[in-house]
């Protein structure tokens, strides 16, 4: 259960004002199909948790205790360094021919590799070897963090994202240090 939670919870705060929202706003302005945008962040995020997570499956037997969690604490710190970092917006897809849902699902999924969010939950897939609870867990966090997007379009956007990524980061370096630092014995 920690996993999952875990996941949720920093893929959530990883997603807010990030280009994955910059993405799916404009988006939502361009197609006005909210059904069709939200089955394409659904598709998006389900695909790269999978991934995530199948790869967090994969390359956590190979590590010892201290290693997984020192890989934890580099994909809390990575996420954390990301989110203090200014967002550039992303390309809008305005040349892409396809359909709202394509152009989402496919747009997302492109953007998120790589992204802190998918590190996040390949992380702790390889700390806690439940990649189905951190998949779930880290697809939920992110279709929550975009979803109200694509239905409060712009009004969503008037929050201080700016504060709130700065205070979301401060807080991940300060855990991803301590986690990192756990597992040198010097705390």
């Amino acid at each position: 259960m920690d996993a999952l939670l875990l996941a949720l919870l920093g893929c959530l705060a990883g997603e807010l004002g990030d280009k994955s929202q910059l993405l799916v706003l404009a988006l939502a302005t361009r197609y006005d199909r909210n059904g069709a945008l939200i089955a394409g962040i659904v598709a998006a995020a389900i695909a790269n948790a999978a991934v995530s997570a199948a790869a967090g499956a994969w390359i956590g037997p190979m590590m010892g205790p201290d290693a997984r969690l020192l890989f934890l604490a580099l994909s809390v710190l990575f996420l954390g360094a990301g989110m203090v970092w200014r967002v550039s917006p992303p390309d809008p897809l305005s040349g892409w021919p396809t359909g709202a849902f394509l152009t989402s699902a496919l747009g997302l999924f492109i953007l998120g590799f790589g992204d802190g969010p998918q590190f996040l939950i390949l992380g702790i897939t390889v700390r806690t070897g439940d990649p189905v609870l951190a998949g779930v867990g880290g697809a939920i966090g992110v279709i929550a963090a975009l979803v109200p997007v694509v239905l409060l379009r712009e009004r969503l956007l008037a929050l201080p994202l700016r504060i709130l990524r700065g205070a979301a980061g401060g807080v991940l370096i300060l855990a991803g240090a301590l986690l990192g630092l756990s597992t040198t014995s010097l705390f």
